[in-house]
């Protein structure tokens, strides 16, 4: 009875390894390898399509494409032409004489060898140019125009008189073309960096 017990001892110990050495072969014919990369990995990308600050919403998810392989230590971990997922953190539009247009993107899920990876991305904000200097060259060249107009006309006078009509005049071009939004078109290359490390199988 002894020898019989040993015996399916033996033959239970047997059937564990010949598991343990399946599940071992097909974990090296995955090949599957856990690559972590580090905080401030640059992802470059290229935009799907359009966005702009005068269109999008925060919480709208754009794609994206992979344009420059990520590799650690020689290895490939993000493959050039993976599709990327991102949101839109932030978008306000520009005012027509004030308020700068802003949007702010980030990184959501990177796909890998058919597996989603979430990552978390620093979101540098685009921030459109400012209204100021446009605004007061429209309005005093305008001036200026209407002060010489005015001057050709009717003297000294119509000077007076030409100056304030023409930065009128100035200040309604400003405002009708004052707009200045951020808009990136599709195939817009961007870059954003790892807030946090990531873990991404990566097949050998």
């Amino acid at each position: 009875m002894h020898l019989a017990n040993r015996h399916y001892l033996m033959m239970g110990g047997a059937i564990l390894a010949a598991a343990a050495l399946t599940l071992s072969a097909a974990t090296f014919r995955d090949g599957s390898d856990p690559v972590t990369l580090p905080e401030h990995t640059a992802i470059h990308v290229t935009l799907d399509h359009a966005l702009a600050s005068d269109q999008s919403r925060p919480g709208d998810h754009f794609g994206a494409t992979v344009s420059e392989p990520v590799v650690v230590h020689g290895k490939t971990v993000i493959p050039q032409g993976a599709h990327a997922e991102g949101l839109v953190v932030d978008a306000r539009q520009s005012g027509r004489l004030m308020g700068r247009a802003q949007l702010q993107l980030a990184l959501e899920t990177v796909a890998v060898n058919g597996q989603n990876f979430d990552v978390r991305t620093i979101a540098h904000p685009r921030i459109g140019p400012d209204h100021k200097k446009r605004n007061w060259a429209w309005i005093g060249g305008s001036a200026a125009g209407g002060a010489v107009i005015g001057a050709l006309a009717g003297g000294g006078t119509g000077a007076l008189i030409g100056g304030p009509v023409g930065a009128g005049a100035g200040a309604t071009i400003a405002l009708v073309t004052g707009k200045k939004d951020v808009k990136l078109r599709a195939e817009t290359p961007l870059k954003f960096e790892l807030a946090e490390p990531v873990t991404i199988n990566v097949k050998g």
